[in-house]
């Protein structure tokens, strides 16, 4: 056996350190790890003689790159390429673009943690417009009564539901070739100017690095134009008279509606399990879970977490029983909720008619003259831009988000969201999500909590704590 660590990431001061105290050299370079990786399946040669190869002759290993990348389709050889970058003085809702993208790794500076300052964006769309000193006049309200609720004794995490989705802040991005050519394309397509400006600052820094592995960062028309095209469809008269005609809301509480799910979830899930343990097909598993007693399926789903501490994660059967909600949360909650990437959601805009989320430690008269004075600039706003007008609403502002997870994932958004460490718009979010779950799919919940929550469910199933317990 050889085990051999190729490379890491390396801060970039670092490799400009040595450039300078090196030869001259073009090898620094992501773009040979991909083109080493890429001959693996075809090359005998062990893989470290295939990075040498590929460091000594950068040109030819771009040119098989792209080769590989565009003649054959193996777009995944970019995967091997991974940047770090610093985005400093993005508004609140750039993150939400930014953050939309799975398979990357985010860490934002926190609203909840962290006191504000004044600092804000001027959308372009807005800028130099006949509304900009009504958004600047907005924001500076808004941010004046944010620094009165701090110094009130307000914590911070409750008082920025009054500061506004333009205020600036930063994230730190982990993300791989692959996505971050994908990620420009969004950008590029976007109809916000602050979307396309991140965009191509972060391309710039990026083409001559690694030209043979990010190819298509372009604009097209099939992320620019298919959600417009979209939108014809939603013709606001049907909308509204679709709303009308409705049947009454059912599982429903708080904001939260669970509006599908897998039928006969927990057979399905028993089955999955029969599926792996045994030699039948799952249409003959299936009908074995469906002939099992309840107290049998119960000690089956039981045996899933009989080992499992706090930390462990639900075996992957859990993945074939999904649950689908249809979300109304604040902005501020879902500055947390976009961070399950592994879940599926789609959005629609903020909207003032969905009302406000007003923390319980702010007095809900002046909070809702504020949100009073954002809604009035928000209407002169929308006429102007309507997608760029959503810069001025506040954290309290909502929207609606329609998410669907499958019960394994479920399990993660409950122990991290309803821990008492969590923040308290989205734990209330997670246990409406939760308590709506275990009405029809009591046997695949019957361990979903928070991770204090957890050690609760396990001594009640098996008559003990679980062996390590969290540090609170």
């Amino acid at each position: 056996m050889k085990i051999i660590l190729a490379g890491y990431n390396v801060d970039t001061e670092v490799l400009e350190d040595l450039k300078k105290t090196s030869r001259p050299r073009q090898d620094v370079t992501p773009e040979t790890l991909s083109a080493a990786y890429a001959r693996i399946s075809r090359d005998p040669r062990p893989i470290d003689e295939l990075r040498k190869d590929a460091r000594e002759e950068v040109a030819k290993a771009r040119k098989s790159n792209s080769a590989i990348i565009f003649k054959m389709g193996h777009h995944s050889i970019a995967e091997h390429a991974v940047f770090n970058f610093d985005i400093i003085g993005v508004s609140r809702l750039a993150f939400e673009e930014i953050e939309k993208f799975r398979l990357c790794a985010y860490t934002e500076k926190s609203q909840r943690y962290q006191k504000l300052e004044d600092d804000f964006i001027i959308p372009e769309e807005i800028k130099g417009s006949k509304v900009e000193a009504l958004f600047i006049e907005t924001i500076k309200a808004q941010n004046q009564y944010y620094h009165q609720l701090v110094e009130q004794g307000i914590e911070p995490e409750d008082a920025r539901y009054a500061t506004s989705l333009a205020t600036q802040g930063q994230v730190g991005l982990t993300i791989n070739a692959r996505n971050l050519e994908f990620m420009f394309r969004r950008f590029a397509s976007h109809p916000l100017a602050e979307i396309q400006q991140i965009g191509k600052a972060m391309y710039n820094l990026v083409k001559d690095i690694a030209p043979s592995i990010i190819l298509f960062a372009e604009a097209n028309d099939y992320d620019k134009k298919t959600y417009q095209e979209l939108l014809r469809v939603g013709d606001p008269l049907r909308v509204a008279s679709c709303r009308q005609e409705a049947e009454p809301k059912r599982l429903c509480c708080a904001g939260v509606e669970l509006v599908d799910f897998t039928p006969e979830a927990d057979d399905k899930l028993i089955a999955a399990f029969l599926h792996t343990s045994t030699s039948l097909s799952y249409i003959e598993c299936l009908d074995q879970a469906k002939k099992m007693e309840e107290g049998e399926k119960k000690d089956l789903v039981k045996t899933c977490f009989k080992s499992a501490e706090f930390y462990d994660r639900p075996l992957r059967e859990f993945e074939y029983v999904d649950l689908t909600y249809d979300l109304i949360v604040s902005a501020a909650c879902f500055g947390q909720l976009k961070r399950h990437r592994m879940t599926t959601q789609t959005v629609q805009a903020y909207d003032p008619s969905l009302g406000v989320t007003i923390p319980k430690a702010i007095g809900q008269s002046t909070f809702n003259k504020i949100v009073e004075l954002t809604n009035q600039a928000y209407d002169q706003l929308v006429n102007h831009h309507p997608i760029a007008a959503q810069y001025v609403l506040t954290n309290a502002h909502r929207r609606r988000v329609l998410l669907k997870t499958n019960a394994r994932e479920l399990y993660h958004i409950s122990r991290l969201r309803e821990d008492k460490h969590a923040q308290w718009d989205i734990q209330n979010l997670s246990r409406g999500m939760t308590k709506l779950a275990k009405e029809v799919m009591p046997l695949t919940t019957m361990f979903v909590g928070s991770k204090e929550g957890y050690i609760e469910l396990y001594e009640s199933q098996f008559g003990k704590k679980p062996k390590i317990l969290p540090q609170f």
